[in-house]
């Protein structure tokens, strides 16, 4: 089939929400259909370099289109919307609410993926359009239930079942298959051979760095591996803790997603100390609703996951696989991650049950029961 996907997130990038783009157009191509992305600006990479950034295997097309930010993407909805009817496509992925009530308009049948709740004059009223359109099959995706929560509650609209789907986001499971345990993963990757506690992902406001700071000073005979941010932050924190005396933490910057796995292997614990407010790349507060990218690449790892006890958490997390701590709370983290390495069998337990998780949670299942009926 001949899927048309539409986002305004830049490509290439390093953000989540491009990362996370680039998985389910990806998904898609491995099961077979033929994929073309569309996205705002200039061509700025060929294949072999997306796909080392983004850990890619099965080629798509990607075409980029010129946007004027004056007219907040609308330009780019109708401009995207023209371009792939004329491509020929048979079905109208999109995470742009208004692209997608176009592509309905124009009797394309249409995917909607929704991250957060709408905003704006403009959006309530798009989305109460996209809901009640009923001529042009469609279907919502949205990656929590507590964003389906939401969403309900501020449109007074409830979709059937068949119309919308919790479509948690996921992980490569075959990229983590074959991972060495993490002594040799620290060995080839040139790492202390010491306990190790592996952080990745970008370094936003709410992603727990007061709390990472400390648990590296408490627990000194340990090593703490941050995975990740951009080269301005990795260098800003390098200078903070020089300044504390912390020398038990690595911090590697910037990692392809294609070499992700190796870093994460490095540990026997994985951390996700998210605050009670979780900002992303453009800022906002997504702890109510989220669905973070390395939870789903921790439990493939098959490592024990240390995370805050956000509710939203507890859709995929659980005491079997998983350790709870209070955000903000970094005693409390500190003495989690000490018990836990004194406790080898419970780390057997937890990793073993984490990877058995990881199986719900492939790119390729959640993209293959979103297109269910299409």
């Amino acid at each position: 089939m001949k899927i048309a996907c539409v986002s305004t997130s830049r490509i290439p990038s390093s953000t989540a929400n491009s990362i996370q783009v680039m998985k389910a157009c990806h998904a898609l191509a491995v099961l077979g259909h033929e994929v073309c992305l569309w996205v705002p600006g200039e061509n700025q990479a060929d294949w072999a370099g997306l796909s080392e950034t983004y850990g890619l295997t099965t080629p798509f097309e990607i075409r980029w289109l010129p946007s004027k930010k004056f007219w907040r993407r609308y330009d780019f909805s109708l401009v995207a919307m023209q371009e792939a009817k004329r491509w020929g496509a048979k079905l109208f992925y999109t995470w742009l609410l208004p692209a997608a009530v176009l592509s309905l308009w124009q009797g394309i049948p249409t995917l909607l993926e929704l991250h957060d709740v709408v905003t704006g004059q403009v959006g309530p009223r798009s989305y109460q359009m996209f809901c009640k359109h009923w001529k042009t099959k469609k279907r919502l995706l949205v990656i929590t239930q507590a964003l389906k929560n939401k969403l309900e509650t501020q449109s007074g609209i409830q979709l059937g079942d068949e119309d919308v789907q919790i479509a948690p986001n996921g992980a490569d499971l075959e990229r983590y298959a074959n991972l060495p345990d993490p002594a040799t993963a620290r060995f080839q990757l040139g790492l202390p051979e010491i306990f190790t506690a592996v952080y990745s992902g970008h370094f936003y406001n709410g992603r727990g760095m007061d709390v990472l700071v400390e648990m590296a000073r408490s627990l000194p005979q340990m090593h703490f591996l941050w995975v990740g941010g951009t080269e301005q932050g990795k260098n800003e924190w390098k200078v903070q803790l020089d300044e504390l005396g912390i020398k038990n933490v690595t911090l590697t910057g910037f990692v392809s997603n294609a070499h992700l796995p190796l870093y994460q292997a490095a540990a026997e614990v994985m951390l996700m100390p998210y605050e009670r407010s979780i900002a992303g790349s453009s800022g906002g507060n997504s702890a109510d609703i989220c669905s973070p990218m390395k939870m789903f690449d921790y439990l493939a790892c098959g490592r024990v996951i240390l995370s805050s006890d956000l509710a939203v958490i507890h859709e995929v997390l659980n005491t079997q696989n998983a350790i709870f701590c209070q955000p903000g709370n970094a005693s409390g983290w500190v003495e989690a991650l000490r018990e836990i390495a004194s406790q080898p069998e419970k780390q057997a337990e937890l990793s073993a049950q984490a990877r058995l998780d990881a199986a719900n949670y492939s790119w390729t299942n959640r993209a293959r029961k979103a297109l269910e009926g299409f």
